[in-house]
């Protein structure tokens, strides 16, 4: 493994830079600094600095639902793309994160924390032992003991340098897909064991994360200490739950973002999955457009610790009946919106890149 940077843009749907889509204009300067992979997700649910909700479940909101766009590389050339990229946003979030980065059969030593996120990018169709290769690494990663993990399918990417977009009709094999997986260190490296050989990935990531929660069960604290260097990093709040679980009547990750909103949050992302599992459940999804679905559900509010923690009680009170809830450091941000400018696009010095 090597040491890597994933960067993420989170911005609207509809945002525009000059004549163009800011996400057009990310995915050519994201290949002109020549990352060779990284994908755009849409996602299904959320709200930003202006404090709209936008949702695909209400059509006349559903024309600029929040996209996500992740690149990974080398550190030298994602601090090239961000720079770049703040530039194409109206408003929106970027985001730097440490990572450790393989390519199959290349695992290596991993970080030496007590949980991890593994994230697996393969193409949509790409095949494993006659199956779907996304499907056979959710079985995988279940049948190690990993606390949960989600598919998600992107609609344009970039694999091995070259990009793909999806398209109505076509079996858009090549566009990538991320198998995202949150478990205990020795059950990721069981998995990663596994998974050599039987799923080719164009990218395999490793990242340090805290689970918090699993299946209604609290475990570490919401707050943490900041590793040297990164005092003024932001926090990361993932909820890993299904599109269909319902608390007091409404949809777990909809009232976990409507919580953030009240808290003041500045923004929340809602991404639906195609198969998934977290914690003892069985792996799920739906392929039918029905109001709720039985897919997996990622919704994700980054913000400072202290709008995290007072976040914290309303997430608790809403996964009493299950899900799996990790949190993160972000060392590196920058945020566009109405009031400006605020945060840096540069990563502390520290001794463990992990």
């Amino acid at each position: 493994m090597v040491d890597g940077v994933k960067l993420s843009v989170w911005f609207g749907e509809r945002d525009r830079a000059g004549e163009i889509t800011s996400a057009e204009a990310i995915a050519r300067v994201t290949i002109a600094t020549g990352v060779r992979t990284a994908v755009l997700l849409r996602a299904v649910e959320g709200f930003g600095s202006r404090g709209e909700i936008h949702t695909e479940r209400m059509l006349t909101l559903s024309e600029d639902l929040p996209l996500v766009w992740t690149a990974t590389d080398a550190p030298d050339r994602i601090g090239a793309l961000s720079e770049r990229v703040a530039e194409l946003i109206p408003q929106g979030l970027v985001t730097l994160e440490r990572c450790r980065i393989a390519h199959s059969g290349d695992a290596g030593p991993l970080p030496d924390t007590e949980h991890l996120k593994l994230t697996l990018t393969i193409g949509r169709g790409r095949r494993s032992n006659g199956g779907l290769a996304y499907l056979r690494a959710i079985d995988i990663l279940r049948a190690a003991g990993v606390d949960g993990a989600y598919v998600a399918l992107g609609v344009d990417g970039i694999t091995h340098g070259d990009r793909h977009r999806a398209r109505l009709i076509g079996a858009n094999g090549a566009v990538p897909a991320q198998v995202v997986a949150v478990g205990a260190r020795e059950d990721i490296a069981r998995a990663l064991r596994a998974l050599d050989g039987q799923v080719i990935a164009a990218l395999v990531t490793v990242e340090r994360v805290r689970i918090l929660a699993r299946d209604g069960q609290a475990g570490a604290p919401v707050a943490h200490p900041a590793d040297p260097g990164d005092e003024d990093s932001w926090q990361m709040l993932t909820l890993i739950t299904r599109e269909d679980a319902v608390v007091d009547g409404d949809a777990i990750h909809v009232a976990t973002l409507r919580a953030a909103r009240r808290s003041g949050a500045r923004g929340g992302t809602a991404i639906a999955g195609v198969w998934g599992y977290s914690g003892d459940g069985a792996p799920h999804g739906d392929s039918m457009r029905r109001l709720r679905r039985g897919v997996p559900v990622a919704c994700i509010v980054i913000d400072t610790p202290e709008a995290i923690a007072r976040l914290w009680p309303a997430v608790v009170a809403l996964t009493r009946g299950g899900g799996l809830v990790i949190s993160e450091r972000v060392p590196a941000f920058r945020t566009h919106g109405p009031v400006g400018v605020h945060g840096r696009l540069h990563l502390p010095h520290r001794g463990d890149p992990t």
